[in-house]
C-alpha cells in the first residue's frame, strides 16, 4: 500500500516512524492549541511575518494540514477500500511541501468497509479533521471557510489522483461526490469534483496579495464565473 500511495504523489505518500527521528504524534497536533500555533507562527514568517494576518496564516497553515490527512486516507480508500488509523499517524515539523506523515503497518492497513463514503466521515471527517477544524476556530478563523478548506483538499485529492491514475478518476470522483452530500460538508462547494469544483468559502489567501493585485486559488469563491 505504500508503494501504490507514494505513486500518486507526495501529498498520498506516508512513511514509516522512526524511533530515532523527530517524529511527533499527531495527536498532540490535533488536541493542543500550543503545536498548532508553533505551526501557524513558522507558516506565517514563511508567508511574510507581521505583516500577515494571524487567521490568514493558521487558515493557510490548516488547508496545508488537512489536505495532507484527506489524500492518503483517500487514496487508501479508493484503492483497498480501507480508512486508515490516522488517529495513530506520526508528524515532523518543517514548511515547504507535504507535511512528512507516518503510519505503522498496522495504522495504515486501518479496516476494510463497504460503506466508503460512511467510514470516511466517521475516520477523517469526524475524527482527526474536525479536532483540526476546531483548533484552527479558535484562532479567528470562521467555519465556514475552514471546513471549506476541507472540502477544497478533497477536491485537490480527486484531480491528483485522476491524473496518475486516469483509470480511478470516475470512482474517485463518486466518492467524493458522496462526502461533499454528508452533512458536516453539505453546503461547502458547487460543481463536481474534479471537473468544475467551486468552493462557497474563501481560504484568507487573497488577503496576501500586493495593493491592487489579485491573488486567487482556481476554486476560490471570488474567481468570476
Amino acid at each position: 500500500m505504500r508503494e501504490a500511495l507514494a505513486a500518486l504523489g507526495p501529498w498520498f505518500a506516508v512513511g514509516q516512524p522512526e524511533p530515532d527521528g523527530d517524529w511527533q504524534p499527531l495527536a498532540a497536533l490535533l488536541t493542543s492549541d500550543g503545536p498548532l500555533a508553533d505551526r501557524v507562527d513558522a507558516v506565517r514568517a514563511a508567508l511574510g511575518g507581521d505583516r500577515v494576518p494571524v487567521r490568514v496564516a493558521a487558515s493557510v497553515a490548516q488547508l496545508g494540514l488537512v489536505a495532507r490527512l484527506v489524500a492518503p486516507a483517500f487514496g487508501a480508500a479508493l484503492l483497498d477500500r480501507r480508512v486508515p488509523a490516522l488517529d495513530q499517524a506520526w508528524w515532523q515539523p518543517g514548511v515547504g511541501g507535504p507535511m512528512p506523515l507516518a503510519l505503522s503497518d498496522g495504522a495504515l492497513a486501518g479496516a476494510a468497509h463497504e460503506d466508503l463514503a460512511q467510514a470516511f466521515t466517521v475516520r477523517v471527517l469526524e475524527g482527526p479533521v474536525r479536532d483540526l477544524v476546531e483548533l484552527t476556530a479558535a484562532m479567528s478563523v470562521s467555519r465556514r471557510v475552514l471546513w471549506g478548506n476541507v472540502a477544497s483538499a478533497l477536491n485537490g485529492a480527486v484531480t491528483m489522483l485522476g491524473r496518475a491514475r486516469p483509470e480511478l478518476a470516475a470512482d474517485a470522483g463518486r466518492l467524493a461526490g458522496a462526502l461533499l452530500d454528508r452533512p458536516v460538508l453539505r453546503g461547502t462547494a458547487t460543481g463536481l469534483v474534479g471537473v468544475d469544483f467551486r468552493r462557497r468559502s474563501c481560504c484568507l489567501l487573497y488577503r496576501l496579495a500586493p495593493a491592487g493585485a489579485r491573488s486567487l486559488c482556481g476554486d476560490c469563491v471570488i474567481v468570476p464565473l
